[in-house]
């Protein structure tokens, strides 16, 4: 496992790797390309490059953090992914539930998935669910997250490839929102972010902006109108 790079998280744990193209916001997929550089470096765990992998052995590491800390679930593949079956979830959830002094935010593409089988496993207040929504054409995912009853439910915005018109955060409980960032990146108009910053403001929905985007960070793109927005739920 490895520290994160993300904000506000402190591990990611990866019992899981590969992925395939879901929609739009996979176009320049960070993880496929961090998943092709580990496996040219040699490193048994992604020799199959991005197919997706199972990394059963990685399941215990939760267990080994004795700091509580924000752990961000798969990076580099999606939990809810069809090809992961649902036994093999259900073991992710046993070890999370074993450590309620960690925080476990676990982000989907697959929206319809999680909602299906949201109601089989526990959701104890330290686990987080969390959909993404890149464009106007998959704002339909956050009617499948308001469907799963976890404490929090996060929606990352990321990467913000339109306008959002009409975004409804009822029963949302953080929003995070960023441009593209690395090559091919799609540039993101901040306009597209003060809509979901007004709209969560409005709603009383911590809002959290992460960067505008480009192939390098610029130093000061966590700047939205003058200052920074690092907003995070109160875990109950």
């Amino acid at each position: 496992m490895a520290k994160s790079k993300i904000e506000y998280i402190d591990e990611s744990w990866n019992n899981a790797s590969g992925c395939n193209h879901e929609s739009p916001g996979c176009d320049n997929c960070y993880a496929k390309r961090q998943a092709h550089r580990n496996m040219l470096m040699g490193q048994a765990k992604y020799s199959y490059g991005f197919k997706l992998t199972l990394h059963e052995q990685c399941l215990n590491y939760p267990l080994t953090i004795k700091k509580p800390s924000m752990i961000f679930v798969n990076s580099m593949s999606d939990t809810f992914h069809k090809g992961i079956p649902l036994a093999y979830i259900e073991r992710i959830f046993d070890v999370m539930t074993l450590c309620p002094q960690h925080t476990f935010l676990l982000l989907t593409k697959r929206a319809q998935r999680l909602a299906e089988v949201a109601l089989d496993l526990p959701w104890p207040k330290h686990i987080w669910a969390g959909v993404t929504v890149e464009d106007a054409p998959r704002m339909f995912r956050l009617d499948y997250l308001r469907k799963v009853p976890a404490a929090v439910r996060f929606v990352s915005f990321e990467p913000l490839l339109t306008p959002l018109p009409g975004l409804d955060l009822t029963g949302i409980n953080w929003a995070i929102a960023g441009g593209e960032t690395g090559p091919g990146a799609r540039a993101m108009d901040l306009d597209w972010a003060r809509g979901i910053r007004d709209v969560s403001i409005t709603s009383g929905v911590p809002f959290f902006f992460k960067n505008r985007g480009g192939f390098r960070r610029p130093v000061d793109g966590n700047m939205l109108d003058g200052r920074t927005w690092t907003e995070i739920p109160v875990r109950e």
